[in-house]
């Protein structure tokens, strides 16, 4: 006989772990099976996020800047600190102590909440039917009234520059450098990219960042892209866009890589480490029978509708593996929605107001519609803009870097978009996020009353500038 439960979960990341442990709060008798072995061979939850991605690396960018600026800004506050060192070694033990006390605590929750575990690799069959496979290589069959699968993305390998031992490696690689390298490449100039070289450069690595692109960021509103750009040239990264990896080299204890310049031109650039991030791609192989009946377009993602329903009655997908940006929060978010649907409860998930952070310093942080896209849409819209240069709790702080940025419609005054590069950024976009949930305008904002002085006095400001009305900073004349 197999086991029976109403909700079988497949893939303990931030997606699905959250999904289980809200079914089992449901009242549902939930699982959750997830594959995941750490580097000492050990079953843990969490996923990519915890275990090689969000967690790990925000520790190492918490690490690096707090050894940077005790190195190089501790003195403007009238702070003497010699012989500053690191240690990296220490850093990284610190890293994994936190991925470990997080990934345990997930097991904690799974045992409050009745979620029964199962540690090894899940594959969906028909009539949600779902193969278990342990570790020890043991199988066994479950059945579901539901099936959400949540198995993630991995990074996304490139032919010029295969994985090759320590020397060109992943993002998961370059969590786990013992030393710092003299020179450092990172292949791609997104958000994996940038946090990695950031960690690094302050540490002492010559950082180079070849980024196939023409435009640095296009992602992002082109403000905030120009000034990232303009901040990370005097920090000392060297990022160079339109460079196309060619191929690459290892020879001895470095790499050899042969890319083409912007003007087509082929150059070769020598390196300690190599960092490959290009990407990452929906995690989907061996998770889906022939006849599980779930459709994949050519990409791998999983077909779904607003609330993540797949083709196959009762099979649910949701994170990385459909459609929508790659992010934890967005997957967690998912997650909740899935497993309130299969309790019988109305839910809808917001897709417009998903923010995007990138964690270098200063961070990047956006929700909503950027100018290219408004303008593109021929929606006429409202600007306003308020540098950190004109807080005084920024100037406190000596992080006056970046800028509030808001964009308003020009009809009903309803923000469109906020974009953030500043110290906090990450912090500061949810009170834009919750604006926008509801519905609030510009003047909304505007009217509200902020604490002084603090740095998200900066989003106020930015408000009020929508309609010409900044207090702290010269207005702009509006045509």
């Amino acid at each position: 006989m197999s086991e029976k439960f109403d909700v079988i979960v497949i893939g303990g990341g931030p997606g699905g772990y959250v999904a289980a442990i809200r079914a089992a709060q449901l009242g549902l008798k939930t699982a959750c099976i997830e594959k995941w072995l750490d580097k000492d061979n050990k079953p843990k939850l969490g996923g990519t996020c915890l275990n090689v991605g969000c967690i790990p690396s925000k520790a190492l960018l918490d690490s690096s800047h707090k050894y940077h600026d005790a190195k190089e800004e501790f003195a403007v506050h009238g702070i003497g600190v010699d012989g500053v060192s690191m240690d990296v070694n220490a850093m990284v033990d610190r890293k994994d102590k936190i991925v470990n006390q997080l990934t345990g605590g997930i097991a904690g929750l799974f045992k409050a909440n009745g979620v029964t575990s199962f540690e090894g690799f899940g594959k969906l069959l028909a009539n949600k039917k779902v193969e278990f496979t342990a570790h020890d290589g043991s199988v066994q069959t479950l059945e579901a009234g539901n099936v959400i699968l949540a198995t993630g993305s991995v990074p996304v390998n490139i032919p010029p520059a295969p994985r090759t031992g320590d020397i060109i490696v992943d993002n998961e690689g370059a969590l786990e450098f013992r030393e710092v390298p003299k020179r450092l490449g990172v292949i791609g100039a997104g958000v994996i990219g940038l946090e990695l070289g950031s960690v690094w450069k302050r540490l002492g690595s010559e950082v180079v960042v070849l980024e196939a692109q023409d435009q640095f960021l296009s992602l992002c509103d082109q403000d905030l892209a120009k000034e990232a750009a303009k901040i990370f040239k005097k920090q000392g990264l060297d990022i160079r866009v339109g460079a196309r990896v060619t191929g690459s080299e290892v020879k001895g204890e470095e790499v050899e890589v042969t890319y083409l310049d912007a003007k087509g031109e082929e150059q070769k650039q020598t390196f300690d480490k190599l960092i490959v991030a290009v990407g990452r791609k929906p995690f989907t192989d061996g998770c889906l029978a022939a006849d599980s009946g779930v459709n994949l377009d050519e990409r791998g993602f999983v077909f779904v509708d607003e609330q993540c329903r797949t083709n196959v009655p009762g099979v649910f997908a949701i994170g990385d593996i459909v459609r929508g940006p790659m992010l934890a929060h967005k997957a967690s978010e998912e997650g909740v929605m899935v497993a309130d649907i299969i309790a019988g409860h109305k839910a809808q998930m917001n897709y417009d107001c998903i923010p995007s952070v990138i964690y270098t310093h200063p961070e990047l942080a956006w929700v909503g519609k950027n100018e290219q896209q408004l303008k593109a849409e021929g929606v006429k819209y409202k600007v306003g803009k308020f540098p950190f240069a004109a807080s005084g709790r920024a100037m406190a702080a000596n992080d006056t870097d970046g800028f509030v940025k808001m964009l308003a419609c020009e009809e009903t005054d309803r923000i469109l978009g906020c974009h953030i590069i500043g110290g906090h950024a990450a912090d500061l976009i949810a009170q834009a996020v919750i604006a926008m949930e509801f519905g609030s305008t510009a003047e909304d904002i505007a009217l509200t009353v902020f604490a002084h002085p603090t740095v998200s006095e900066a989003v106020h400001e930015a408000a009020l500038a929508v309609d010409g009305h900044a207090i702290h900073v010269a207005n702009r004349k509006r045509k």
